[in-house]
Parts: C-alpha cells; sequence; structure tokens
C-alpha cells in the first residue's frame, strides 16, 4: 500500500471490526485440499484492536498449505475491518479420528460444531492456559531510536483539560527559540487542536513532497497539527483509539522534520492510547506536567505523573498555571485555584516546580489572536523565558540517547 492509500485509509472515517462476519468467516473456510472445515480446529479466536489472533491446530501433512491458508483468511478478513492476522499454528503429531489432511480421507465435521466466541484481547482478558494467544511485549522507551533529526522530545501534558496547557506549549516552544534552539511544535491533541490558532496559521495546509509532509512555519518554528488537514475548524476529530494513533504516528514519522534541538508535543488530556502510544514508539526526552493548584486538576495531574513514570519517561518538572489573579482594575491579588498545588507536586514526587504563571486576560487574548505572549511581549512573557531555562537544566541532566542514523522514516 502506497503511503497516499494509507495516509487516506487513517483519515477516512473509522471502519468497525465486524465480528459477525469474522464467525462467518471462520465457520465456512475450507481448509486447502481438504474437505475439512476450519473451524474444527480452532481453539481461540482473540481480537484486539484491528489484529486478530488465530489459534489452529494442523497435521504434519499441512504443513505446505499454511502459508495459503494465512493468505486467504488475511484477504477474507480485511473486509471485516481485521488489518493484521496472526495465526498461531499447534501441529498435531496425529490426525484425529476421521480427519487428516487428505481429502481421500477426511470427512468433515458435523455442521452444528461451534466456534470459538470472538473475544476482546485487553491485557486481563482470560485465556486458555493449554493454548496462550501469541504475546509480544510490549516497547519500551529505552528501545526506541532517537530520530535522526530530532535531538529531544518534550511532551507538555495535563491530567485534564481545562489548565492552559496547549497556551503553555506554544509559549514555552517559542521561549525555547528565544534562547537559541532550533525547535519544532507537533499538536498530538487530535480531539482538540488548538495550535494552529495560537500559532496563527489554522486554515493553511501543509504540502506533501515525495510522499512526506512538509512542516508548516511558525514564527521560524517547524510546526504541524491535525488541524491543518481536516478543513474547516468546526469539523469534529470522531475516531476510536487506533485511528488516532496512527494519524499521529504518521504526523510524527511521515513529516520532512527540520534539524531540530526540541519538538515540543502538545498532549491531549489524560491517559490513554495517545499517550501509551507515545511512550511505547516515538522517542521521549521528558514531560512537562501543567495543572492549575485546585485540587481536581491536581488529582488528575497525579495519574499523568504516574503513567510517565511507570513508561519511564522522565517528569522534568512542574508548571503551576493560573496560579494568581491581579485586578486590572484595583490590584486586589486573589488565588482563584487556591494556593501550592505545584510545591505539593513538587515535593510529592521530588520533581521541580517549573515555574508559575497567572490568570491574566492578556494571556489569553494573544493566544486567540496567534501572537502568544512570548510574541506580544507581554507581562508573562518573562515567566515563559525563565520556565524555558528551567526546562534546559532538566534536560542538561539527562542522559543522551543514542541516535539512529540509519532509520528511515
Amino acid at each position: 500500500m502506497s503511503w497516499l492509500s494509507s495516509l487516506k485509509s487513517v483519515f477516512s472515517p473509522a471502519q468497525e471490526v465486524k465480528e459477525d462476519e469474522i464467525q462467518t468467516v471462520l465457520q465456512n473456510y475450507v481448509l486447502p485440499h481438504s474437505e475439512n472445515g476450519l473451524k474444527d480446529r480452532i481453539s481461540q479466536v482473540n481480537v484486539q484492536g484491528r489484529i486478530l489472533q488465530l489459534t489452529i491446530n494442523t497435521f504434519p501433512q499441512e504443513k505446505d498449505h499454511l502459508q495459503q491458508i494465512h493468505d486467504e483468511l488475511a484477504e477474507a478478513l480485511e473486509k471485516c475491518g481485521i488489518q493484521e492476522l496472526n495465526l498461531h499454528i499447534i501441529q498435531q503429531k496425529h490426525a484425529a479420528h476421521g480427519e487428516a489432511g487428505h481429502s481421500c480421507s477426511s470427512k468433515p465435521k458435523a455442521e452444528n460444531s461451534n466456534l470459538p466466541p470472538v473475544m476482546d484481547a485487553s491485557p486481563k482478558a482470560e485465556v486458555d492456559p493449554n493454548n496462550p494467544p501469541i504475546q509480544k511485549a510490549a516497547p519500551q522507551q529505552r528501545d526506541v531510536a532517537a530520530h535522526p533529526r530530532i535531538q529531544n522530545v518534550i511532551l507538555v501534558s495535563s491530567g485534564k483539560g481545562g489548565v492552559g496547557k496547549s497556551t503553555t506549549t506554544v509559549n514555552l516552544a517559542l521561549a525555547l527559540q528565544q534562547l537559541g534552539l532550533k525547535v519544532g511544535v507537533l499538536d498530538a491533541d487530535i480531539y482538540g487542536p488548538s495550535i494552529p490558532t495560537m500559532l496563527g496559521n489554522a486554515g493553511r495546509t501543509p504540502q506533501i513532497e515525495n510522499e512526506n509532509f512538509v512542516p508548516l512555519d511558525a514564527y521560524g518554528m517547524a510546526v504541524l497539527s491535525i488541524g491543518h488537514l481536516i478543513g474547516a475548524h468546526n469539523t469534529p476529530v470522531a475516531w476510536r483509539g487506533p485511528k488516532a494513533t496512527g494519524a499521529l504516528m504518521q504526523l510524527f514519522n511521515q513529516t520532512l522534520w527540520p534539524d531540530l534541538d526540541v519538538l515540543v508535543i502538545d498532549m491531549p488530556p489524560g491517559t490513554g492510547d495517545i499517550q501509551l502510544t507515545l511512550a511505547q514508539r516515538i522517542p521521549v526526552t521528558g514531560a512537562v506536567i501543567v495543572t492549575t493548584p485546585q485540587n481536581v486538576a491536581l488529582m488528575d495531574a497525579v495519574k499523568g505523573i504516574e503513567l510517565f513514570n511507570r513508561v519511564n519517561i522522565p517528569v522534568l518538572g512542574v508548571i503551576e498555571n493560573m496560579s494568581t489573579h491581579i485586578c486590572s482594575n484595583c490590584g486586589h491579588e486573589e488565588q482563584i485555584f487556591g494556593v501550592g498545588g505545584g510545591d505539593q507536586l513538587s515535593e510529592q514526587y521530588d520533581i521541580p516546580l517549573l515555574g508559575r504563571l497567572p490568570l491574566d486576560a492578556k494571556i489569553r487574548e494573544h493566544a486567540d489572536n496567534g501572537k502568544p505572549s512570548v510574541i506580544a511581549q507581554d507581562t508573562a512573557a518573562e515567566s515563559y523565558l525563565n520556565i524555558a531555562q528551567a526546562v534546559l537544566q532538566q534536560m542538561g541532566k539527562l542522559p543522551q540517547r543514542q541516535r539512529d542514523e540509519n532509520r528511515i522514516f
């Protein structure tokens, strides 16, 4: 499949996995050069996303037909929404009574033979201990090679929405650029892409060169977002997890990123599929957690920190947003969302508090107008520069990942 065909598939409406049709395919398939039905040989059927794991019993006489069985089943199951078939073969020494690998000695089983049910192969799904499904260990951060043109990847994350994560992302990226780094921005917030608006290039579409995206320019930074690809700003991205993560991986891997010191990735809120995919397939230097001081935000931020700890992504620190509000009329200062939330996280997880940002209407206004605080040089610009310096200091304490110069994207 060509890259463009693959891209079209990822960005098209999600194709559902049709379990009833899977059952029909497996029920009706007859083994090559035989009258034996596949249904009599199946010991386990597992579906995980759009991958089907099928365990069947075979006999020595059938070893030359295994590839044909796989290819014919894969083609038929593709119409049911299955993208990948993993066929697990258990070879029996002797044929069962009334069955063999050749048609001359075989008789079909009774028509009322039942298939194993199609199951969701989640990590805690029950499996037959005598016929366990094929299991492949999930990739770890230490196993992911560095991108040949990107020195560091920083995730800007939050446990919940509405804490100013995207605004922090664009200003942190611009501040790092002002400190002399070559910076790019990837908007991984698939369901709520706001980076195009905040960087003033909403409505623009990237060019495609040699079947790769050419990132857009925003204030000298290379930028790409799903928002640049879906057309009108009011178009919803109604994708299930596998479709969204597939699109994200294409944005990262199939983009002609220039040589970058840092790629800043704006993460979706929460701890779901996209976060796990990034942890397993993208080389991450570290994560920055954005929160407000209120308890509800802190509880969700804790979950984000715990996730990164479990997948071996260093947490560079926490940014306390909307820390305080100063009335523009009277000058009265008030902690609307509480006090000390960032300090609490910093102490609990032994991570630095990278900085505090005020609840300031100018930050919101400048971001909405496509000229973030660091560009507009409002009163918050210096705070963002100080946070960028603190992030660089934390990055300097981490070991550098070995880059694979031969890696092809």
